[in-house]
């Protein structure tokens, strides 16, 4: 899979962390991917490679009016989430039908047959995560853990 990064030399590595600034929302158009069988998507951009992630994989995402998934897709182990940032569109599972807007998230499980559109007059930008389905063994507050003698101390 190759892709076209519009602000690629924003990726910082460290050990403990990695950054990578995706620039404006309406600048998101401007990525693409190259997938087998499709060709050029534009308005895409894997994150997992770019920051080296070990749990999941990410796309940023923007669909500009008029554009859509152009066939139906499922997955063998991962669920998918999607979160709307802006704009409109629809999101069709196991054929239903689900207006999407800025604020909406969606969980599609691996055998969900899904396909989406943006059918608004705006750039629909949003995020997709994938993850192995049924994996996840610690949350929130049963993950964290405080860190004693640490104080926080934010530079003046």
């Amino acid at each position: 899979m190759q892709q076209s990064i519009h602000n690629a030399s924003a990726a910082k590595h460290s050990k403990n962390y990695s950054t990578f600034d995706s620039g404006a929302l309406a600048a998101w158009v401007n990525n693409s991917v190259v997938l087998p069988g499709l060709g050029k998507v534009p308005g895409k951009l894997f994150l997992k490679d770019l920051l080296g992630f070990t749990s999941c994989e990410m796309s940023i995402n923007a669909m500009m009016p008029g554009g859509g998934m152009p066939f139906h897709h499922t997955h063998v182990e991962n669920e998918e989430i999607y979160i709307f940032i802006h704009g409109r569109g629809q999101v069709q599972i196991d054929g239903e039908t689900l207006d999407v807007r800025e604020g909406s998230i969606v969980r599609v499980s691996p055998d969900g047959v899904r396909t989406w559109r943006n059918n608004g007059r705006d750039t629909l930008v949003y995020i997709v995560i994938q993850m192995r389905d049924k994996s996840l063994r610690q949350y929130g507050l049963t993950d964290g853990v405080v860190v004693p003698d640490k104080p926080v101390v934010w530079p003046g």
